[in-house]
């Protein structure tokens, strides 16, 4: 039935035919890379922020039991973030082995684009 509807080409392969564009190395798991290092590090970032507020927060709080166990608590979740985060990295190298083969397929340590790929 392909020969009644006719045939489509890769036009990426057409284009650069020496680049990896739609192949396994610049679908899915370079996307999916690209989002979860992205939220990593947004996370990362907020997490370490949160963290560096509460220890202000713990510093100034001049025993003041409130405000204490406010920034302890602070604290405690900034620190229960980051490891989340740092199990998350855990979880998408199972989900890499078990889809595409490999631990380091969603946590390719590089970020696709227009010209990187040659």
């Amino acid at each position: 039935m392909g020969s009644f509807f006719g045939t489509i080409e890769n036009p990426l392969d057409i284009i650069s035919p020496n680049s990896s564009y739609g192949g396994v190395q610049a679908g899915l798991p370079a996307f999916l890379s690209n989002i979860f290092k992205t939220i990593a590090v947004v996370a990362g970032i907020f997490a370490l922020f949160q963290l560096i507020t509460a220890g202000i927060t713990y510093i100034g709080s001049q025993g003041d039991p409130k405000a204490v166990e406010s920034a302890q608590n602070k604290i405690y979740m900034s620190l229960i973030g980051m490891v989340i985060i740092t199990g998350s990295f855990a979880i998408a190298a199972i989900i890499g082995k078990l889809l595409f083969g490999e631990y380091t397929a969603i946590l390719v340590p590089s970020i696709y684009g227009p010209g990187n790929l040659y």
